[in-house]
């Protein structure tokens, strides 16, 4: 005999007694396995940066010196729709829990009435009113209200994990956005102080062509030279307009207001260590809320799968009620009290044309699509933080070469020009020191924005110091979180 006709059979020997949910323990449906593995390598192939604490990861941007970061990551916390609707969906798992919690246990409802009329048993006007409670409560056979509790529960748990992660995520796109903006802004810089440079070699050679020294060739050069210098200066002007305007879209903060700060904010040095990461992959990856969300989303499928198996059981329900009733007519009262227990009701599922065995069949799907995410979830983890550390490794590596490449060039061309100002090389050796120059400053103003990128980058990757264990969460969607930049 099947466990479905074994249950069924005890169900209905036993139906009319009280004590049946503990006769049907024993036909408890199984669910499939609410955690499962991933495959994680051992060791990260990418080396790891040097120094740093991993404690320090959390608050970073505030040990980084720069409040005015600290400040903006807030102000966009507060003003992001993505952050809103991430508090959004952890309000309603939050309602989903305590309307899952509810099912398990009975439920009471108060009722009262009144009224006045002929009354046929005294034969006279007579004035009437009933209070009373009415109680019911689905008795949890095999497990079915409950697997909707588990499943609700795990994804409060996931939903709290991708409020996090829209946190972090906010805060990393601010934080890319000013480090951007505070590049170009050295970009334009370098760019401009190159544009009088040429403006001033522009001018030398218009009065040696005048004099008679310069051919009119040259001049043109040197002229030409110094028009596409105010072009390239111009288009890095637009570039910083627009990563400023796009940072007031992200903070919702007044433009104004916003120009007149970063303006007057020190420009932070790019640091060479902010924190550091576990060695071991799968510590890292614990701090991930995406991972955690996802591993969330399994126990949630697999509790899911055991309330649709439970739903082809039989269902056990019982009521009750107690209440007053009053009677007064001609100076007379009179009260009644009643109560009942029962009827204890069993609903018997025989034929619905494969309904429900289709839901169990639609639920192990979701499950197994579940776990199949959850693993990429891990794979693409890795993939980002090896990424990052490779990013990482590189800028540090080629950040000394940058920097002598940089010194060099313009130790070349401050004595190339010395030596075209005494006549003794042409203006084409100027120019062409002058642009490798020019080359050599962008690229090492660039290689100190990938750097300060790929921190930015790993800072995600490894969950932005989340913890499953310690973590905040909102309480409502009146007042937005945004006490801490993590």
């Amino acid at each position: 005999m099947n466990v479905l006709h074994f249950c069924r059979a005890r169900t209905l020997r036993s139906a009319l007694a009280l004590s049946l949910p503990l006769a049907l323990v024993a036909c408890a449906v199984q669910r499939p396995a609410a955690q499962v593995t991933a495959p994680v390598p051992t060791a990260w192939q990418a080396p790891l940066p040097h120094h740093g604490q991993l404690a320090d990861l959390e608050h970073w941007w505030e040990h980084q010196g720069d409040p005015l970061l600290v400040e903006l990551i807030a102000a966009a916390q507060a003003a992001s729709p993505d952050l809103a609707q991430a508090r959004a969906h952890l309000v309603q798992a939050r309602a989903a829990q305590a309307a899952a919690r509810a099912a398990l246990l009975p439920s009471l409802d108060g009722q009262a009435s009144a009224s006045r009329g002929f009354n046929e048993q005294v034969e006279a006007l007579a004035s009437t009113a009933q209070a009373g409670v009415q109680a019911g409560w689905e008795i949890d056979l095999f497990g079915g209200n409950t697997a909707a509790s588990d499943a609700a529960r795990e994804r409060l748990a996931g939903a709290g994990a991708q409020w996090h992660e829209a946190r972090v995520s906010v805060a990393a796109e601010v934080a890319l956005q000013v480090s951007g903006w505070r590049s170009c802004v050295q970009q334009l810089a370098v760019a401009a102080s190159d544009a009088r440079s040429r403006g001033e070699t522009a001018r030398l050679a218009l009065a040696s062509e005048k004099a008679g020294f310069t051919a009119p060739a040259t001049a043109a050069l040197a002229s030409a030279s110094a028009s596409d210098a105010k072009v390239r200066t111009e288009r890095q002007r637009m570039e910083c307009e627009i990563n400023l305007k796009t940072l007031v879209a992200l903070t919702g903060l007044d433009e104004a207001a916003l120009r007149e700060r970063l303006a007057a904010a020190p420009p932070p040095h790019t640091p060479q260590a902010l924190f550091a990461i576990a060695t071991v992959p799968a510590q890292a990856l614990a701090q991930r809320p995406d991972v955690y969300a996802a591993e969330r989303e399994v126990a949630a499928a697999s509790a899911e799968v055991g309330g649709a198996q439970a739903d082809r059981y039989p269902r056990l329900s019982l009521s009750g009620s107690i209440g007053r009733g009053w009677l007064h007519t001609g100076g007379t009262s009179i009260s009644s009290n009643t109560w009942s227990l029962g009827p204890l009701a069993l609903s018997l599922p025989i034929f619905d044309a494969g309904r429900r065995a289709a839901q169990v069949d639609a639920a192990v799907a979701r499950y197994d699509a579940a776990v199949v995410l959850y693993r990429a979830q891990v794979r693409k983890a890795v993939s980002e933080v090896e990424q990052a550390l490779v990013q990482l490794d590189s800028t540090e590596t080629r950040s000394t070469d940058a920097q002598q490449a940089a010194a060099g060039y313009q130790r070349s061309f401050e004595a190339t020009e010395a030596r075209w100002r005494a006549g003794l090389a042409s203006l084409v050796e100027l120019e062409d020191a002058r642009r490798t120059a020019l080359a050599a400053d962008t690229a090492l103003v660039a290689l100190q924005q990938e750097r300060m990128a790929a921190w930015i980058a790993l800072y995600r990757a490894v969950g932005g110091g989340w913890d499953a264990g310690g973590a905040t969460t909102p309480t409502s969607t009146s007042t937005p979180h945004t006490a801490s930049a993590s």
